[in-house]
């Protein structure tokens, strides 16, 4: 079994929204066939708790108004460090770039196909995680420090 059209497109909505508040290194995962609770998994990063906050309201208020759906769960939000959204069909980790690293989904879900993202969403995979953007998310300079 793999993700199906609906998951696919709950997946476009919620990456290209976490492009758009310069989320990097977006990716989705069709984890169907591995598990039973969901079709597929979307991971984004930020540099900051404020910009996961940000990005998860983004993604949450773009699938409300453009698919009229809701999470039925929302986890993480008070710590702001890795926000969760689950709308059964898809699963929205946003995570702040130290516990990307630390808990590592996309090497625990690596088997697993990729499913396709907008062309803004997989651009976010060469933005740099300490890089400077403009307000579009193009890098303008990377940070030194």
């Amino acid at each position: 079994m793999t993700a199906t059209e609906h998951s696919q497109e709950l997946i476009n909505v919620a990456a290209q929204a976490a492009a758009d508040k310069l989320a990097h290194d977006i990716i989705a995962f069709d984890v169907s066939e591995v598990l039973a609770i969901t079709d597929a998994f979307l991971i984004a990063s930020a540099n900051n708790d404020r910009q996961v906050k940000s990005i998860a309201e983004e993604i949450e208020e773009q699938l409300r108004e453009q698919l009229d759906i809701k999470p039925v769960r929302r986890e993480g939000e008070r710590e702001g460090r890795w926000i969760l959204l689950d709308y059964l069909d898809i699963v929205v980790h946003v995570q702040h770039s130290e516990e990307r690293s630390f808990y590592s989904l996309d090497r625990l879900w690596k088997d697993c196909p990729e499913l396709p993202v907008p062309a803004d969403a997989l651009a976010t995979r060469n933005r740099p995680e300490n890089a400077v953007t403009d307000a579009a998310g193009n890098v303008i300079s990377e940070d030194e420090s």
